[in-house]
Order: C-alpha cells, then sequence, then structure tokens
C-alpha cells in the first residue's frame, strides 16, 4: 500500500475550488496519494473564522510542510493585509519560483522555457512605508524603506543556483539596479558574484542585467536568456511580464520555497466574474501541482502530468475558452485524465 503524503489543500476563492477540483482529478489520476487537510482561508476564511488567513491553516501548514492552494482574495479596505505575502513571512518562504514554457506553439513568442527566481521576503515589499505632512496636507510626502540584506540575498542565491544547475540550466542572469541603487541592490549583485566565485563558477554562466535593459531584451528575444535570478519587486514585475510571453497569468504557476515549508500555487487571481460558470482554466494550478510533485522526488509523476497537458492542448485540441477553445473546465479536466491514464 503507498504511502499517503500529508499536504494542506487551501481551495481558495473564486474559480479556486474548480481548479482544484481539476487538479485532485489529474493528480488521482497519477495514482499520488495524498492526505489532504483541507483549510478555508482568503474571503473563506473571512467567512467562516473572521480572518483572511485563520490559525488553523498556520497550524496546517506547520504540520504538513507542504500546501497546494487556489488563488485567494484579500478583502477590501483597511485592516487585511494579504494572506500570500502573511504566508511568506510566517514560514520564511525566502524564494518564489516561476517558470514559463510555452505550452501551445504558433504564437507571437514560440520555443520559449525561462525560469524567474524572485526573492520573496525583503526589498521594497517589507512595508515600511510613512507619509510626511506638509502645510496642513497630512500626506504631503510618501517614503518608503527597502531593506535587503547578504543573508537573505544568499538565502535566494544559493537555492536558485543549486536548482538552475540540477535542472541542467546553462546559465543564469543576475538582475539589479545597481548602477542607481547602489546599496539596496548592489548588495544582491555582490553577493551573486561573491557566491559564483566561490562555488559555481565551472558549473554555470552568470550574466548581470540591469532591470529595465533586461525588460527590453526579454520583449526583443527572450530567447537570450535562460534562468534569471533578482530580487523581490524586479522579480513580481518580470515574472508576470515572461508569462505574458506564453499566454498570460493563466499558464504561470508558482512555487514559494523555504527552510521549513513549500506552499505551491497559480498565480492568477481569483477571477469572481467568472466564478461558479464551470470556465475556468486549470493549467496554472496544474503545473504548480507538476511542481509540487517534483519537489517531493516524484519527478516522473511530474513529467507525466505536464506531457499530458501538453497532449491535451496540441494533439486532442481540447482547450478552454481563454485559449481560444471551446471546453469548458470538465471538458478539459476529463479530457486530460483520460491523457494521463493512456499514457501511464
Amino acid at each position: 500500500m503507498s504511502v499517503r503524503i500529508p499536504a494542506t489543500l487551501i481551495p481558495g476563492d473564486g474559480i479556486g475550488p474548480e481548479i482544484v477540483d481539476a487538479t485532485l482529478a489529474a493528480l488521482d489520476a497519477l495514482d499520488v496519494s495524498f492526505d489532504w487537510d483541507i483549510q478555508q482561508a482568503g474571503l473563506a476564511g473571512v467567512k467562516s473564522a473572521g480572518d483572511p488567513l485563520p490559525d488553523a491553516v498556520i497550524e496546517s501548514i506547520r504540520r504538513t510542510r507542504l500546501a497546494l492552494k487556489g488563488p485567494l482574495e484579500t478583502p477590501s479596505g483597511k485592516g487585511y493585509r494579504s494572506s500570500n505575502v502573511r504566508l511568506r513571512e510566517a514560514f520564511k518562504l525566502y524564494a518564489n519560483v516561476r517558470p514559463a514554457r510555452t505550452l501551445i506553439p504558433g504564437g507571437r513568442y514560440d520555443n520559449i522555457d525561462l525560469m524567474i527566481y524572485r526573492e520573496n521576503l525583503e526589498g521594497l515589499y517589507m512595508g515600511y512605508e510613512h507619509y510626511i505632512p506638509i502645510d496642513g496636507d497630512p500626506e504631503a510626502v510618501a517614503i518608503a524603506t527597502g531593506v535587503n540584506t547578504r543573508q537573505g540575498s544568499r538565502h535566494l542565491l544559493e537555492y536558485a543556483f543549486e536548482h538552475a544547475i540540477a535542472l541542467g540550466r546553462k546559465k543564469i542572469a543576475v538582475v539589479h539596479k545597481a548602477n542607481i541603487m547602489k546599496a539596496l541592490t548592489g548588495i544582491f549583485l555582490d553577493e551573486a558574484r561573491r557566491l559564483y566565485k566561490a562555488k559555481y563558477s565551472d558549473r554555470i554562466e552568470l550574466q548581470e542585467v540591469i532591470v529595465d535593459a533586461c525588460a527590453m531584451k526579454l520583449v526583443l528575444n527572450p530567447w537570450q536568456f535562460d534562468t534569471i535570478v533578482t530580487t523581490n519587486l524586479f522579480g513580481d514585475i518580470l515574472s508576470d511580464l515572461v508569462a505574458g510571453l506564453v499566454g498570460g497569468l493563466g499558464m504561470a504557476p508558482g512555487a514559494n520555497i523555504g527552510a521549513d515549508a513549500a506552499i505551491f500555487e497559480a498565480v492568477h487571481g481569483s477571477a469572481p466574474d467568472i466564478a461558479g460558470q464551470g470556465i475556468a482554466n486549470p493549467v496554472a494550478l496544474l503545473l504548480a501541482a507538476a511542481m509540487m510533485l517534483d519537489h517531493l522526488k516524484l519527478q516522473d509523476k511530474g513529467d507525466r502530468l505536464r506531457k499530458a497537458i501538453d497532449a491535451t492542448f496540441n494533439l486532442d485540441q481540447v482547450r478552454t475558452g481563454d485559449l481560444g477553445g471551446k471546453a469548458d473546465t470538465k471538458t478539459f479536466t476529463a479530457a486530460l485524465v483520460a491523457r494521463i491514464r493512456n499514457e501511464g
């Protein structure tokens, strides 16, 4: 009898429960046995426990050290912080990993295969902001303080170097703005150079790219890049740019990796405008589940899932409406499950 893997499952808001159901069906077809602890967060958490990130969710992930989650909506109005940010902080999820790969050939950009490693805890997203009043205007001046540490930079950089090398990647671009923000991003670039010289110079090629030039180059010729590692704000922007090269956030999975936990997610939002209509594209969460399988050393299963998605799109020509097809979520899921079983 196979061992059941303990994991936390957060269906999320909007289309979350629909794409989670599709993902669970695919995992069942792959014959991977999870012992799911189902928890509510986001708006569902507010309704059930008065908090978008209830204590029960934190306790569950602390126990399982592994989570798969649908999109979470942050309630509007003051007093609520992003549940995603709170999760990263609670479990020190220092590495955000965002792959982007062409799934449907023939678009504006073809044969894209990129990996973005984003620092997840520091930089300008730490929330150290305040206003200075002038002449009766209480918000006349806004000030934000970014914080990057050598240790925090090292955590991400070591993970990125090791992970990229393990995947067989040939080069890694450290993206920065050290020509202007000499301290804030200079420390990140400096640590990248130190680590590369000390441990990785004979294992992978290092590129150094200023962030604005990187954005231009990704649009002009994305194939010149293999993997990118960068700070929090730059990684947030560039990972969405790269997702656009392969069809948008509906094709974008993400992993948040820390020393004591890993959380896998669809990057896109909860899409409340189409929730309950059964037309959502579940591929981002399916690809996140494939990353979770890789993390669990079940890469053969992850590869089977990715190959089945490719075949469902391109051989069976089954696609959801956002990709120009006519399939609803259940139709796509059924075709995907059949592919997994037939090719298993």
